[in-house]
Order: C-alpha cells, then structure tokens, then sequence
C-alpha cells in the first residue's frame, strides 16, 4: 500500500515565513502551495515550487478567498461567477509560476473557509470545480468524500 501525506504550505509572505516548508516537503508526497489570495505571493510561490521539484513533491494549487488578516477562514459570500474566476486565477499564478521553474501543478484543493463552504454548498462547490476546469480539466480535483465538491467534480 503507498500512503501519499498532503501539506498545505508556502503559506508566508516575504521575509515572513509560516513553518519550515523546505524541511516539511522531505516528508510529504503532494503539496498544496498558497496562491497569494490568504497567504503567499510570488516569490514565497517560486521557492515552494522549487523545494517541491527538488523533493520530487505533486505541486498543487491552494486557492483560498482574498482574506489575508484572516488567512483565508473567515467565510465571504461572492457571486459564483467572480468565485469561479478568483480561483481560475490563483490556480494560473501558480501554474505560470511552475513553469518558470519546469514544474507543473497537478492537484487543487481550496483552502480554509472557501474549502469548508464548498464542502456543504452545491453553488459554492461548483464555481469552484467550473474555475478548476477552465485552468485545467486535467487537474485532479481534491475533495471529501461525500461532499458537494465531491459532487460537482463528479458533474463536472
């Protein structure tokens, strides 16, 4: 049996660092690196990416809402159709970003509140899912069993 161990990481911004991501990546099989909305920027992104390629560590997008001060958990109601843009965006930072680096992202799983929010709504689950799909519909769409993500990437 192979067991893959997931992190949400890349989650600092500038000379702030949240944890040891260079560390934490010798342990992990996939990674989900913040996309700049809840935590992260660019620079934070192209050094995740490179700890992930060196450690031959699945880069996956972490599309959060734009919600810094509360590091993507406070939950924001939005129009399905500028969520669904959000997400298509963060996730095409970090796609751009990869492969700068000769990497590529293989996996979304939303982050925080916008996670949790889409797990019960099927709205919410679906303009994430429709966001995912117009970055990339090979992506893998990482959801819990059972969910409306589940749900709607299954619709998708």
């Amino acid at each position: 049996m192979k067991i893959n161990i997931n992190a949400d990481i890349g989650e600092g911004y500038g000379k702030f660092k949240m944890g040891n991501d260079e560390e934490l990546m010798r342990l992990i099989g996939s990674a989900n690196i913040a996309c700049g909305m809840h935590a992260g920027d660019p620079t934070i992104m192209v050094q995740t990416v490179e700890f992930a390629k060196r450690e031959n560590v699945s880069i996956g997008a972490h599309p959060g809402f734009n919600d810094v001060w509360g590091f993507g958990r406070r939950q924001i109601r939005m129009n399905p159709l500028d969520l669904e843009y959000s997400v298509t965006y963060q996730i095409g930072a970090l796609q751009a970003l990869a492969a700068s680096r000769g990497a590529r992202v293989t996996h979304v799983k939303p982050h925080g509140a916008l996670n949790n929010m889409a797990h019960d709504d099927i709205d919410i689950a679906m303009a994430v899912g429709r966001g995912i799909k117009a970055a990339d519909p090979d992506l893998v769409f990482v959801a819990n069993v059972g969910s409306q993500m589940t749900r709607a990437g299954e619709q998708l």
